[in-house]
C-alpha cells in the first residue's frame, strides 16, 4: 500500500494539487466516490448485484469506482499519518472480541443475516 500511496502523492505533487488534498477535501471526495459505487447497485436485486461482475461494462465501472474509493482513502490516510493496514488489523481484533463466534460455530442461528443479533463492524 505504501507504494500506491507514494504513486498517488507523486501524481498529485506533479500537478501541484497538494494544497487541495486536505483531510476535509479528501474525505469529501471519498464520500462522493463511494456514492458513485453505491449508485451502480442502487436498484439491483440482491441476485443481480451478486452477478454484477459478469457484465463487462458494469464490471469496469465497479472496478473504476473501487479504485477511486481506495485512492482517496489511501490519500486521506497519508494526509493524517494513518497506517490503513494496521488500523484495519486493529479493528478486526476489536471486532473479534466484541462479537465472538456464538456457541455452535459459524452456522449458529445467532449470526444469521436476518438475526436480530447481527451487527455491523462499527
Amino acid at each position: 500500500m505504501r507504494v500506491l500511496q507514494r504513486r498517488l502523492a507523486d501524481f498529485a505533487a506533479a500537478r501541484r494539487w497538494q494544497p487541495y488534498h486536505t483531510p476535509k477535501n479528501l474525505v469529501a471526495a471519498l464520500s462522493v466516490e463511494a456514492a458513485e459505487l453505491v449508485e451502480i447497485f442502487q436498484w439491483l436485486t440482491p441476485e443481480e448485484s451478486a452477478r454484477v461482475m459478469e457484465r463487462p461494462g458494469t464490471a469496469e465501472r465497479v472496478e473504476d469506482e473501487v479504485a477511486d474509493v481506495l485512492a482517496y482513502l489511501l490519500q486521506f490516510c497519508d494526509a493524517l499519518g494513518i497506517d490503513a493496514a494496521a488500523a484495519l488489523a486493529a479493528k478486526i481484533e476489536r471486532n473479534e472480541k466484541r462479537f465472538p463466534v456464538p456457541d455452535g460455530g459459524a452456522n449458529a442461528d445467532e449470526g444469521a443475516p436476518d438475526s436480530p443479533n447481527r451487527h455491523s463492524p462499527e
